[in-house]
């Protein structure tokens, strides 16, 4: 197949499983066309049979908000003409799959035909897309893509009972993992640069919105460093990076907390972390938990989302109600100074995601839907 992928580049979930699926694809001999304003973080070297097309995007003086959507649209439209593209993936609802929906109509008036699928990815459907701006067109993409797919169970009834899309058939694909890559025993771990003294080694990875809650890793690793030697290392950049820094200050744990900025090299990182923290809001999957599950990471994070589809409670991890930072210490301590539970859920973790997740166990699952949309 001729795959385009319509995504965003940054530093983020849908991002990330985006790109790694069309890398996935071309590996299984599809041709895989990526369509966004800038290349993706995780898309850094040459790989047969995978395109990158940057969309471009005027910046006249009547302009106060360039255009992107319709640019966007035009270029899946210009892709689809040249390459032939049989499908066209768009990742997050908003503006992907309403401009994926822009360049379906404007082929058809060609004689050419594009079909379209959507995958929700969280933030599109619970925050995004529920803000009253952009209700209504999240709707309407979802109910006009010819497939539509979450990340999870959760997510998949959130948007039922958000959006009311009745008409719309949800298939859920779960975010997957290479298990190679996410292999610590490959690395050499850098942690004489990240713990110098031999402290333990707690970590976050995320793109510092509010949503991840980034007050409450601090406030857990405040708790777990009065009984355990430990620092804390924060990967990613985002809005709350300020108010992360004010909470290390506040706590007096400057000289405990390593702020690394966005980097590419997460399994490398991983498999120096002893603990995840994870206490977001939501997640609608947990993408990263995954990850450092995969590593072999125990994760300490929130009940009532998409992670509790990930991490099983008590056995690869610990899930505690949002908020609660403070039972998120007690656990990641337990964790940190008992060798054999740790090493219990280490490998729980690890054979949780090489079982469930695993890419060659998740990917022939879109491939399927691929073609169960060409055929409809």
């Amino acid at each position: 197949m001729k795959i385009g992928i319509a995504c965003y580049p940054t530093y983020g979930g849908s991002g990330a499983v985006a790109t790694e699926l069309g890398l996935q694809l071309a590996e299984r001999g599809h041709e895989v066309h990526f369509i966004s304003y800038a290349q993706p973080f995780r898309l850094t070297t040459f790989r047969d049979r995978v395109f990158f097309h940057e969309v471009e995007v005027p910046h006249y003086p009547l302009f106060e908000y360039p255009p992107y959507s319709l640019a966007l649209a035009v270029q899946v439209g210009e892709v689809t003409r040249q390459h032939g593209l049989d499908i066209l993936h768009a990742h997050y609802a908003i503006p992907h799959a309403a401009a994926a929906w822009m360049a379906e109509q404007m082929l058809l008036d060609e004689g050419i035909e594009l079909k379209v699928v959507t995958t929700l990815h969280g933030t599109d459907i619970t925050l995004v897309g529920q803000d009253p701006s952009f209700w209504a067109i999240t709707r309407f993409s979802v109910e006009r893509s010819d497939g539509v797919t979450t990340v999870s169970e959760y997510l998949r009834d959130e948007t039922y009972r958000a959006f009311r899309c009745r008409r719309t058939d949800i298939r859920v694909i779960p975010n997957f993992v290479d298990p190679a890559i996410f292999d610590r025993s490959k690395y050499d771990c850098h942690g004489a640069t990240l713990a110098p003294g031999g402290e333990k080694i707690v970590m976050h990875i995320s793109n510092f919105r509010k949503v991840k809650r980034v007050g409450d890793v601090v406030g857990a690793f405040a708790g777990i460093r009065k009984s355990v030697s430990a620092r804390l290392v924060m990967v990613g950049d985002g809005p709350e990076r300020a108010y992360a820094h004010e909470e290390v200050e506040r706590y007096g744990l400057t000289d405990d907390v390593v702020f690394l900025g966005k980097l590419e090299s997460v399994a490398e990182l991983l498999s120096c972390a002893d603990l995840f923290l994870l206490p977001s809001e939501q997640e609608s999957f947990g993408l990263v938990a995954l990850e450092a599950m995969a590593s072999g990471v125990p994760v300490v994070g929130t009940s009532g989302s998409g992670l509790a589809e990930v991490v099983e409670d008590g056995v690869t991890g610990f899930l505690h109600p949002v908020g609660d930072f403070e039972a998120m210490a007690e656990s990641g301590t337990r964790l940190l100074t008992d060798p054999v539970l740790w090493t219990g859920m280490s490998v729980a973790g690890r054979e949780r995601a090489v079982d469930l997740f695993r890419a060659d166990r998740v990917v022939p699952q879109y491939e399927e839907f691929y073609a169960e949309v060409l055929n409809s």
